[in-house]
């Protein structure tokens, strides 16, 4: 995967390639607990995601290590490049899995959602677009080629620009060659630690475009209703202290409540 902005290892439709093959290395709840560690999939070039070699490491890693943490065991991440490799990996969880039913029709177990995502808008200031409804015919948008974004706003004959990744998208709208930007809230939120005196507007995802908006859970390579429902409680317990949200702010990103 390029290490130019990518949507995150294992979000959205990506997941599912590597659910085709038996999990290598998935173990209960029992399992884990024995061993004293829980291994994590991650991309080692990834950020804000995570990375093998950066400081801070991640939303990933951090938000791994804490729920390993409430475990009571430690992290192992189990660094691969594509979603190909997962199969033959040894990871336990993956996390910002899409909650969809085409995760679960192929095997992965998911956690209640813990935020909500999707594509938003993003802007520069100043931008009197404030909702999805205030793009017209004068708005160029920049979209991700063959996403879900580019279908929904080419069918309204709105005018969009395609780009390959998010990370050009934005340029690209800090240097005025768009109107707006459709991506996500982590994108955006990241972009702006990295340029704090040229900050984006963003427009949240909205909740009228069904299409653009999603759930985010932890995924779980071994159905395993113990493990399950243990880290549920962890992730309810790092919400109600705040450091759930702590850890994504620190990358830009608003946690919004899961619906």
């Amino acid at each position: 995967m390029s290490t130019r902005r990518r949507p995150g290892l294992l979000c959205a439709g990506v997941a599912l390639v590597l659910l085709l093959a038996a999990p290598a290395g998935a173990r209960t709840l029992a399992a884990i607990q024995a061993s004293g560690s829980i291994g994590l999939c991650a991309h080692p070039n990834s950020l804000p995601f995570a990375s093998k070699t950066a400081d801070p490491p991640g939303f990933q890693i951090e938000l791994g290590r804490a729920l390993a943490k409430q475990l009571g065991v430690s992290l192992v991440p189990d660094w691969v490049l594509t979603a190909y490799q997962i199969p033959r990996a040894e990871c336990d969880i993956l996390l910002d899995m899409v909650d969809d039913q085409q995760a679960m029709d192929f095997g992965i177990k998911l956690t209640r959602p813990y935020y909500r995502s999707g594509v938003g808008l993003a802007v520069p200031p100043g931008s009197p677009i404030r909702a999805f409804g205030d793009l017209n015919a004068t708005t160029k948008v920049g979209v991700q080629t063959g996403s879900l974004a580019a279908m929904t706003l080419d069918q309204r004959h709105i005018p969009i620009s395609v780009f390959g990744f998010e990370d050009d998208m934005l340029a690209a709208l800090a240097s005025h060659e768009i109107a707006a930007a459709a991506v996500t809230p982590i994108s955006v939120g990241y972009y702006n630690v990295q340029h704090p005196s040229a900050k984006l507007g963003f427009v949240q995802p909205d909740e009228n475009e069904k299409l653009l908006v999603w759930n985010i859970a932890v995924g779980m390579r071994r159905p395993d209703p113990a493990l399950r429902g243990a880290l549920e409680s962890a992730l309810d317990r790092l919400a109600a202290d705040g450091t759930l949200s702590a850890i994504y702010a620190r990358y830009g990103v608003t946690l919004l409540p899961p619906r």
